[in-house]
């Protein structure tokens, strides 16, 4: 099968990994698994797919490193990253890195679909309606801070200046993924 048509799934969730593969297997793609950076760079020495599915959070690594690692073997590539922990400083960071587009949690095949498709950017997109509230900005803060902590949440808030049970609170009460 030609590269146009292979699919490279980045995914450590088994269950959510076999979904994507069976739908995009009948939509005619042939399909690759890879669940961590060494997997990626082990599939890439021998494929060149066309397409790839990153998810942000791979265990204790960033799929960030994935887009990196994808977009220096082939730029041409079309990325799409995948996540439960959107947020602006993650989406402008897989941009920068290579990414095509970024899609929050839940999307289905119909959604990659479509952000592979929508490679180029749009001038013509509206602006926000209203200002970022102060809770997005503050979750998105903390997220950054988790991110660059590793997701340890003992650092990320002692970095944040506030009590560990404090950030674990605001945290339970914003799950996500």
């Amino acid at each position: 099968m030609s590269a146009d048509r292979q699919l490279l799934i980045v995914e450590d969730d088994e269950g959510f990994s076999r979904t994507l593969r069976r739908s995009f297997e009948r939509r005619g793609y042939e399909v690759l698994l890879a669940d961590s950076l060494e997997s990626v760079n082990a599939v890439i020495a021998g494929h060149r797919p066309g397409f790839a599915v990153v998810d942000l959070k791979l265990g204790p690594q960033s799929g960030l490193a994935c887009v990196a690692a994808l977009h220096a073997h082939d730029p041409a590539m079309l990325i799409v990253v995948l996540t439960g922990f959107a947020s602006i400083a993650t989406a402008v960071e897989a941009i920068k890195l290579g990414a095509t587009n970024y899609l929050a949690k839940p999307s289905n095949t119909d959604d990659i679909e479509a952000a592979f498709a929508r490679s180029g950017g749009d001038p013509a997109t509206p602006l926000a309606p209203r200002p970022t509230s102060i809770k997005t900005l503050e979750w998105e803060h903390i997220h950054e801070v988790l991110k660059d902590s590793d997701f340890n949440i003992s650092e990320a808030a002692r970095r944040l200046g506030m009590h560990r049970r404090t950030l674990a609170r605001k945290l339970a009460k914003r799950q996500v993924g």
